[in-house]
């Protein structure tokens, strides 16, 4: 599907360059920490050192750095998740090298100016009081906060106020210093170039970054409670509901059953939801299902938003799907794995065409443990699945729900 080496270099960076017929050139940097491998006081301190990398190194000044990246005219980004963060530049081919470098450069020599520590500290509280004002990403933070006990699945990537008013200097390089290691580093690179000119290139500039002994945090795995809460939020036209179910140690046939079941049930803009809640009861615009299959995540959220007086009918609704699923009154058949299979071959075909797709996609399935190839093993799999095995699916997963509510406060 695409030419791909994957080395290990002395120092223990994993690289996988991916040779491609293109004009784009497309570098991705994953630091293998993320939201679920900080302590309770270290909360949203993944995300601040993303924020800080692009404030200056030993070499550049914060306006030399962003000067700099700039000048390589395409496009460079970066973004903290559950378990890594990521830097990354797509540019034309001939800035493959100087993207690299400037890269190497934030990863390995950031300097967390305090001056600067201290203005991004006000950029992130406001990040934070912004999202109390959309009311999906609020409704997804309440439920997180009630379905868990000690989980780090609890918090926000982002960090809550306190915590973020509370991590220093001293703080923020320590962790740094701790976990931003080669050996803890993963690169993917898709060009034209010869797979050993682009190693060659990386080699140059990460070859001194010294191998380091490191230990991430052990992740506490929980089940989400089952409870059902209903909150007040000010000023809101519209009442949210949101549903919440984990399912940890679950096989991958399993998971590829959940996924086809997930497609149909909520992700697809013609689901069972969209077609009851929506276009049956006229209950809902938005109304939709998120799948997570991270390590240590594995969770899938149902979320819509209704009026006040359709709150109880919207909950009867969404149960009765689901118990017709589980009873194997909704139909799953042969077209319904057709249909997934096409899904999957339509994904796979957007991912291809796209540089920048294939990088972050084969850098996160390093980092995860996975093929890079896995798709096409899933093509294969999805043939031997069948629909006592979606329903299975369904029976596994749909059990003892976390369910919250907004409601407007009079």
């Amino acid at each position: 599907m695409f030419n791909a080496k994957q080395k290990n270099m002395p120092n223990g960076i994993r690289l996988i360059t991916i040779k491609k017929d293109t004009q784009i050139a497309s570098i991705h940097m994953g630091v293998k920490i993320g939201s679920i491998y900080e302590n309770t006081n270290e909360k949203g301190i993944c995300h601040f050192i993303e924020h800080m990398l692009f404030k200056g190194t030993q070499n550049r000044s914060n306006e030399k750095l962003n000067e700099d990246l700039e000048n390589l005219c395409g496009e460079y980004n970066a973004y903290t998740d559950k378990n890594t963060t990521v830097y990354s530049i797509t540019a034309l081919n001939e800035e493959l090298e100087n993207g690299i470098e400037v890269l190497s450069d934030m990863l390995r020599n950031s300097i967390f100016p305090e001056k600067e520590i201290e203005k991004e500290r006000e950029v992130i509280l406001a990040e934070i009081r912004t999202s109390r004002d959309d009311i999906e990403d609020l409704s997804f933070k309440k439920v997180n906060e009630i379905a868990f006990d000690k989980s780090p699945l609890k918090y926000e990537i982002i960090g809550d106020e306190k915590s973020v008013k509370n991590l220093n200097r001293e703080m923020i390089v320590d962790f740094y210093k701790k976990y931003y290691v080669p050996n803890n580093c993963y690169i993917s690179i898709v060009s034209p170039f010869d797979h050993k000119e682009v190693f060659d290139i990386v080699c140059r500039y990460f070859n001194e970054w010294q191998w380091k002994q490191f230990k991430r945090k052990e992740v506490i795995v929980e089940s989400n409670i089952p409870i059902k809460k209903i909150s007040y939020k000010k000023n809101i036209e519209q009442s949210t509901i949101i549903y919440l179910f984990t399912f940890h140690n679950i096989s991958k046939e399993e998971e590829l059953a959940l996924r086809i079941l997930n497609h149909k049930f909520g992700e697809s803009a013609n689901s069972i939801l969209f077609r009851k809640l929506r276009e049956e009861k006229g209950f809902a615009y938005d109304v939709y299902t998120d799948l997570d299959l991270t390590n240590y995540v594995k969770t899938l959220y149902i979320y819509t938003a209704v009026g006040e007086e359709n709150i109880d009918e919207s909950l009867k609704v969404i149960d009765e799907c689901i118990e017709k699923i589980k009873n194997e009154e909704i139909i799953f058949d042969n077209n319904t794995i057709k249909h997934m299979k096409k899904v999957l071959k339509t994904a796979i075909a957007f991912t291809l065409e796209d540089s920048t797709d294939i990088g972050n996609y084969v850098l996160h399935q390093v980092i995860d443990g996975d093929d890079i190839y896995k798709f096409v093993t899933d093509m294969d799999d999805i043939e031997n699945v069948k629909k006592e095995d979606i329903y299975n699916a369904a029976r596994l997963i749909f059990k003892e729900p976390t369910i919250h509510i907004f409601k407007s406060q009079k």
